[in-house]
């Protein structure tokens, strides 16, 4: 992804800042959609995002997924980030397109339909600082690189357009808890119902 600021007209948008409300389905804090890897629950996509970070430390990806809130594992994954994934930069917006890929996967009746209510708009995700993943208001616009808004954007269009399958990312040591994230390893959606 290119790291170029966007404007988006606000009337022309559809926000969302929290889990909260009608579009907050769409964060990656959003609490009630656990992803699965090879039976463990993670229980956010901003959880499994941040365990991505460090590929060869199972015992800290351990410590992220022990997190109850999305918050303190992003929170905590800061505190250790001496330990990243030292070509985090280069991918980490691969790893994010992964998440919500695997959010879609493994919850498609309601992500689906929240990504689709959101059809004919701007996603963009409101934020008091962050221009890399959302935007600010400035005025009557956002003004952003958006990257996350853009990467639902990219998602919803696959949907649409019923292009969409999970993707693993061809990049280097994309491991989980000690062993390499493969098609084989994500439970399909059937399994996780059983797990709650």
């Amino acid at each position: 992804m290119v790291l170029s600021s966007r404007t988006y007209k606000k009337d022309e948008c559809i926000t969302f800042k929290s889990t909260k409300g009608k579009y907050g389905a769409l964060s990656n804090m959003a609490p009630n959609l656990p992803l699965f890897i090879s039976g463990h629950k993670i229980l956010s996509a901003e959880a499994l995002y941040q365990a991505l970070r460090f590929p060869d430390r199972a015992d800290i990806q351990r410590n992220i997924l022990g997190y109850k809130s999305p918050i303190s594992a992003k929170n905590y994954a800061r505190s250790v980030m001496d330990f990243n994934r030292p070509d985090w930069d280069r991918q980490r917006f691969a790893i994010m397109r992964f998440c919500i890929e695997l959010k879609l996967y493994q919850h498609y009746d309601i992500f689906s339909n929240v990504l689709k209510s959101t059809s004919g708009y701007n996603i963009v995700e409101y934020t008091d600082k962050d221009k890399v993943w959302g935007a600010v208001e400035d005025g009557e616009y956002y003004v952003g690189t958006n990257a996350l808004g853009r990467l639902l954007m990219e998602l919803r269009e696959n949907l649409l357009n019923g292009n969409f399958s999970l993707r693993i990312p061809n990049i280097p040591h994309l491991n989980f808890l000690g062993s390499p994230v493969t098609s084989e390893r994500i439970d399909p959606p059937s399994v996780h119902d059983r797990l709650f």
